[in-house]
C-alpha cells in the first residue's frame, strides 16, 4: 500500500523516506484507505470477541495481577478510585473520556500524518496495524479480568450510577464470578491486558513528537499520557501493569513496521539490479 515519493521526514531512514500511502496516487485516493483502515478495525474489534479467554483464566491471571503489583508496592487501584467516587460530575467525565478521546486522538493523528508527512504515516499505519495484530494474539494467550470484574478487589463499576457510554447494567457476580448476563454486555470482557488506552495515546505521543516544536505542546501531550493512565484506573478499567503492556505492544507494532520497510526497501533494490546491469552493459 506504498508509492514512491520525494518526501523527507525528519528521524527516518531514507529508504522509509519515499514511501508514501498508495492512495496518493488517485484523487480522493484518502476515501480508499479510510475504508481500509475502518475495515482493519473491524477486522480487530470482531477478533477480540472471537479470541475471548475463559473465566477462570482471566480472574487468575487478574489475581497474579494483583500479587505481582503488591510485591511491587503499586497496588494503588481501590485507593485512588475511592479517593473520587463522591465527585460524581468528575467520574462522569472520566467515563465519557474514556469512550471518547480513546478514539478521537489516535484518528486525528493518522489524518494529520496522512495530510502533511505521508511518509510518517506510512510507517506509524503500519505500527498500528502491527499493533492490532499482537493486541488480538495477546488477548488470546493471557485473557485477563479487570478490576472491576475481581470482585475480591472492590473496585467499583462506574459504568453504573454514572453518566457513561457504554452498557450501564450493574455487574452480577455468583460466588465471586461474573454471571453469563454480565459477560453478554461485552464482546471481550477479558482484553484488559495490554491496555490499548495507552497504546493508542502513546502510539500517537509518538507519532507527533518530532513535529511539534512548541514545548507548551509537548507538555500537553505528556499530559495527556498522564490522564489516559489516571482515567484507565480511576473508572476501574485496567490494572496499573497494564499500562506497560500497552507501552509494549506500541515498541513492538513500531519495530514490525520498521521490520516491513526494510523488506520492502531489500525487495525493491533487487528488482532494480538487473535493470542497473542491462544499462550499464548497453
Amino acid at each position: 500500500m506504498t508509492a514512491a515519493t520525494g518526501e523527507v521526514a525528519t528521524g527516518e531512514a531514507t529508504d522509509a523516506e519515499s514511501i508514501a500511502p498508495l492512495s496518493k496516487r488517485w484523487r480522493r485516493g484518502w476515501v480508499l484507505e479510510f475504508a481500509a483502515m475502518a475495515g482493519f478495525y473491524w477486522l480487530y474489534e470482531s477478533s477480540r470477541g472471537w479470541v475471548a479467554g475463559t473465566t477462570e483464566a482471566a480472574l487468575a491471571n487478574a489475581r497474579g495481577i494483583v500479587d505481582a503489583q503488591k510485591w511491587l508496592g503499586i497496588y494503588w487501584e481501590r485507593s485512588i478510585q475511592q479517593a473520587f467516587l463522591d465527585e460524581r460530575w468528575f467520574i462522569t467525565f472520566w467515563n465519557w473520556w474514556y469512550g471518547t478521546v480513546h478514539f478521537l486522538i489516535p484518528a486525528a493523528v493518522l489524518v494529520l500524518l496522512y495530510r502533511t508527512r505521508p511518509a510518517r504515516y506510512v510507517r506509524w499505519r503500519n505500527t498500528l496495524l502491527a499493533m492490532w495484530a499482537i493486541g488480538v494474539l495477546t488477548f488470546l494467550l493471557y485473557p485477563l479480568a479487570p478490576p472491576r470484574f475481581l470482585e475480591s478487589a472492590r473496585i467499583i463499576d462506574t459504568s453504573v450510577g454514572y453518566t457513561n457510554l457504554g452498557p450501564q447494567r450493574e455487574l452480577e457476580f455468583r460466588n465471586g464470578i461474573p454471571t453469563k448476563k454480565t459477560l453478554e454486555q461485552y464482546s471481550n470482557p477479558y482484553a484488559a491486558m495490554p491496555s490499548f488506552h495507552i497504546g493508542w495515546s502513546t502510539f500517537s505521543a509518538l507519532a507527533l513528537w518530532p513535529l511539534l516544536r512548541r514545548r507548551w505542546l509537548k507538555g500537553l501531550v505528556i499530559t495527556y499520557l498522564g490522564m489516559v493512565i489516571f482515567c484507565i484506573v480511576v473508572t476501574g478499567n485496567h490494572w496499573l501493569l497494564d499500562v506497560p503492556g500497552g507501552w509494549a505492544v506500541v515498541g513492538l507494532g513500531y519495530a514490525t513496521a520498521v521490520l516491513i520497510e526494510r523488506v520492502v526497501s531489500a525487495v525493491r533494490r533487487a528488482r532494480a539490479r538487473p535493470a542497473s546491469v542491462a544499462v550499464g552493459v548497453g
